[in-house]
């Protein structure tokens, strides 16, 4: 019998909602997919930035995803903050059991510039955790940190995701151009070929968790059986209602709307 598409995500927490294992649980639920977490970091933060940090022991991250997979086995997964080589490894570990379409979102630094994982991490995510891969969606600076090239250009961008593919070895790489000046481009290397996508770019300080909410968009259109073109395609097309529709919400770089693609904003004032 057919059955709801389910998407676990691997991440860290946001007690402000707007990005981490929250956000992805949104995304999940506006992208039509049954959503579940594993928590790997606790964090304190805000719009404002990162507070404090406590990391889950490996013995509790394990049995999180063991609980899972055990019972509810996701039909894709998606992976946030995971900010230790060892947390990577039991990752990795617990991948290599089942051959699932895995989107990675390598996040290293938050959007307030708070550094969230360790410098060691770096090395194992590129060596042993990039090959798990169906996408990686890394911004700009995350790309160049992965490829060690200058990513600056869009030419710089399709050098650095072709890197990702066919040396570091995941199946396809977006690498987010939201950082430029001009239009938001992003540019999906997928099967030997570049492809663009374009929006017009919002002038809003409110994207906080931009890209958790996308690479979960994604994972939920990859759980829906969608290719990997078409899921980055509408959930490119679902990130950029999300953020030229602000919610307005906190004192700092404020969340990304999730309702954007659904609800007219007009609707959730009260």
């Amino acid at each position: 019998m057919p059955q709801v598409p389910k998407v676990l995500t691997i991440a860290g927490t946001d007690p402000t909602g707007g990005a981490g294992i929250q956000a992805d649980l949104k995304t999940f639920q506006e992208c039509e997919a049954y959503g579940m977490s594993a928590i790997t970091s606790v964090l304190a933060q805000n719009t404002t930035g990162v507070q404090q940090v406590e990391h889950m022991s490996l013995e509790l991250l394990q049995a999180q995803l063991d609980s899972v997979f055990d019972d509810i086995m996701p039909d894709a997964i998606k992976t946030g903050m995971i900010a230790t080589p060892a947390m990577i490894r039991t990752t990795v570990n617990m991948l290599k059991k089942h051959e699932l379409p895995v989107v990675i979102d390598p996040v290293m630094v938050a959007t307030s510039g708070d550094s969230l994982a360790e410098e060691e991490t770096l090395e194992v995510m590129k060596r042993e955790f990039l090959p798990t891969a169906a996408v990686v969606t890394p911004n700009m600076a995350e790309a160049a940190n992965l490829t060690d090239l200058p990513v600056h250009t869009l030419e710089d961008m399709e050098a650095a995701a072709k890197k990702i593919v066919d040396e570091l070895g995941a199946r396809a790489a977006l690498v987010k151009g939201g950082h430029m000046k001009e239009d938001a481009v992003d540019i999906l290397y997928v099967d030997g070929d570049i492809h663009y996508f374009r929006s017009p770019r919002t002038d809003t300080k409110h994207t906080h968790g931009t890209g958790c909410t996308l690479s979960a968009a994604i994972a939920a259109k990859l759980a829906r059986g969608k290719s990997i073109y078409l899921a980055v395609q509408e959930s490119k097309e679902y990130i950029t209602n999300a953020i030229s529709n602000p919610l307005e919400i906190g004192k700092g770089n404020g969340p990304v709307n999730h309702w954007g693609a659904r609800v007219p904003l007009d609707q959730l004032l009260k």
